[in-house]
């Protein structure tokens, strides 16, 4: 049974999902704009994927977990990081930050914690129906609101990668997994090259009775510091030197400073350095040359416990932890209604859709970077957007047709890869977009 609350407000009510990096400054931008704002979060604080070990039992950091983007270029505009700040602060850190920037702008009266939203539809008036309910609870309650802005992230549904066979031992996705502890002297091996692979394999490693990395393809690892500078603030250093020349500039330097992959066994990168997104990591290669993780190729099969690789060697693991990302789901949509699961994402600043009025996405996009100051632009014209003082130069349709034909970087057509920008880039569209708002 629905029970239906009721709000009498004069201005306009907006409901928010998620109180994450990006749903903090959702909802901070949209109360400037003069908005009443209710959000709702199934976690019992802020910080989203940042809450290690949430009883909600949502995705999350990992015990040891460092953002890969340093603190020079990872805060809100509005609300900076602290002087004291580590280079590359750790999650214990940015959910302190993220804690602190809620209390200075005083959102906790605005959130509903520990709260499911259960389904949100659309009614002919362009009003939205929000049912959600408290975890502890079945009873489902509903209010209306005059806009919907959809902050939940894009870490849910595991994507499991799909192979012939069945491995019989320990089995689980990056998702499940929060520290190295309960693989002490397990032969694990770990799938995936991107960020949390490389992390898995190399705290695996440090204690596991051996740890083998398997790659489908060839990966550019990214060191986080090059020349005493984080390897971030390198980048735009570089970013003087014309686009046809600074991917060729990245990867002589890369290669300069820690040499090739397939020097250590690691699969050649056949790809440009950004073709995928970026794996920022300074342990792996060390790891790999001091023989604590073991190069392996693609899987062909599981038999049991035992692994088949493509190269022709096969050998038994008592873990396998599938580093493989995400889907890109929202449950809470009718599918038919909206389904960007496979792509293409079609949002102008991936943010804005061209056929569904007083929606927005806030945080829907990977950044080469740090997402939250992309999501506090996007917060600032959304809600500029809604209270009429920002219109976009054209067709929406158009408009988002152009973004899906040149895209900030060109990479591997992959369900992962629909919705990469370049953070600089993406932050820079935002900021004109804004300068011609009233």
């Amino acid at each position: 049974m629905v029970r239906r609350t009721k709000y009498k407000f004069d201005m306009k009510k907006v409901a928010v999902i998620g109180a994450g990096p990006s749903g903090i400054t959702a909802i901070k931008n949209f109360k400037d704009q003069g908005f009443e704002v209710i959000a709702f979060e199934r976690c019992s604080g802020v910080g989203g994927n940042w809450r290690y070990n949430d009883p909600s039992g949502h995705s999350s950091v990992f015990e040891t977990t460092h953002i890969i983007s340093s603190k020079y270029t990872s805060y809100y505009e509005d609300f900076p990081l602290p002087e004291n700040a580590a280079d590359y602060p750790s999650h214990k850190e940015l959910l302190e930050y993220f804690q602190a920037y809620t209390d200075h702008f005083d959102l906790d009266k605005n959130i509903k914690f520990n709260t499911e939203v259960v389904h949100c539809s659309q009614d002919n008036s362009h009003k939205w129906k929000v049912k959600w309910r408290e975890l502890n609870d079945t009873q489902v309650l509903e209010e209306e609101f005059d806009a919907l802005v959809v902050c939940n992230g894009h870490h849910h549904e595991p994507r499991y990668p799909n192979y012939p066979g069945k491995f019989s031992g320990e089995y689980l996705h990056s998702h499940e997994y929060k520290k190295a502890a309960p693989f002490a002297d397990k032969k694990v091996l770990v799938i995936g090259g991107g960020n949390s692979a490389c992390d898995v394999a190399v705290e695996t490693a440090r204690i596991s009775k051996t740890t083998a990395l398997s790659w489908r393809r060839g990966y550019y690892l990214i060191p986080k510091f090059m020349f005493g500078l984080t390897s971030d603030i390198f980048a735009l250093k570089a970013r003087w030197i014309p686009r046809f020349l600074r991917l060729p500039f990245m990867k002589f330097m890369l290669e300069l400073i820690q040499g090739k992959n397939e020097d250590i066994g690691l699969p050649k990168v056949t790809n440009h350095i950004l073709a995928t997104h970026p794996t920022v990591n300074s342990d792996l290669y060390n790891a790999v040359r001091h023989g604590k993780v073991k190069p392996k190729c693609d899987i062909e099969r599981f038999d049991g416990k035992t692994v088949y690789f493509q190269d022709g060697t096969h050998e038994k693991f008592d873990a396998v932890i599938a580093c493989t990302g995400y889907k890109i789901k929202h449950n809470f949509f009718d599918k038919e209604f909206i389904n960007f699961e496979e792509g293409p994402v079609n949002l102008l600043h991936r943010m804005l859709p061209a056929d569904i009025k007083n929606l927005y996405f806030i945080g829907l996009f990977q950044p080469l970077g740090c997402i939250w100051p992309g999501a506090e632009l996007q917060s600032k014209l959304a809600a500029k957007h809604l209270n009429g003082k920002w219109q976009p130069k054209g067709s929406l349709e158009d408009l988002i047709q152009n973004e899906l034909d040149n895209p900030d970087v060109r990479q591997v057509k992959t369900a992962r890869h629909t919705i990469t920008v370049d953070d600089f880039s993406f932050r820079y569209r935002l900021k004109k977009e804004l300068s011609r708002a009233n």
